[in-house]
């Protein structure tokens, strides 16, 4: 299985979509959380800034990853890092 990557912001930095806590450095990163506003995603995105978000399930790594803004979702449980990703969204 082959792991995608995404632009960390402006940086020109390219990252995995999908990492376990501490294994990436963040620095310079902001994290927001599925619940914040769309406009905060937005606005970071402007700017360049990466947007990380954590996850704890399927379902919410789904949600964040289908954000265009979000470069890497973070997670603490390391069965989480495996998901075939593609699977899960095609089927």
């Amino acid at each position: 299985m082959t792991r995608r990557e995404r632009w960390f912001g402006a940086t020109g930095r390219r990252v995995p979509e999908l990492a376990l806590e501490g294994t990436i450095d963040t620095t310079g990163a902001i994290e927001l959380s599925l619940a914040d506003d769309d406009a905060l995603f937005r606005e970071a995105h402007a700017r360049g800034t990466p947007v990380v978000v954590r996850a704890e399930s399927v379902e919410e790594i789904r949600t964040a990853l289908s954000r265009p803004e979000v470069a890497c979702v973070l997670v603490g449980d390391p069965d989480l890092v495996t998901l075939d990703l593609a699977e899960l969204t095609y089927g």
